[in-house]
């Protein structure tokens, strides 16, 4: 993958990660349905870790509770290692998201 489609990727995946806090924030203050920490962090894997960040930051949210913190940085780790063994051509996409035959 080039790098302007990476950062592209990562932008795109930041944005809506950011986006996605941004409505948490305002449903918890509304006390409408929250989006569950499991969709924030698997935004985040998915690349969108930095706009978490900056929405952290921010916008205040989910920026002190201790056990999401935890998942959400062993997510950042988990998105940066697979990023450096794609890179390095150590796994291919491919190899990651092969399908049972059968």
């Amino acid at each position: 993958m080039s790098a302007t489609a990476l950062a592209a990727l990562y932008a795109v995946a930041s944005v809506a990660c950011f986006i996605a806090y941004a409505l948490d924030k305002s449903a918890a203050r509304q006390g409408r349905r929250r989006t569950p920490e499991r969709t924030l962090l698997l935004l985040g894997l998915a690349g969108g870790w930095p706009g978490a960040l900056a929405a952290q930051q921010l916008l205040r949210h989910k920026s002190a509770k201790t056990s999401f913190l935890a998942k959400f940085w062993f997510t950042v780790v988990l998105n940066l290692t697979l990023l450096v063994a794609l890179q390095a051509g150590w796994v291919s996409l491919g190899r990651l998201f092969v399908l049972p035959q059968g």
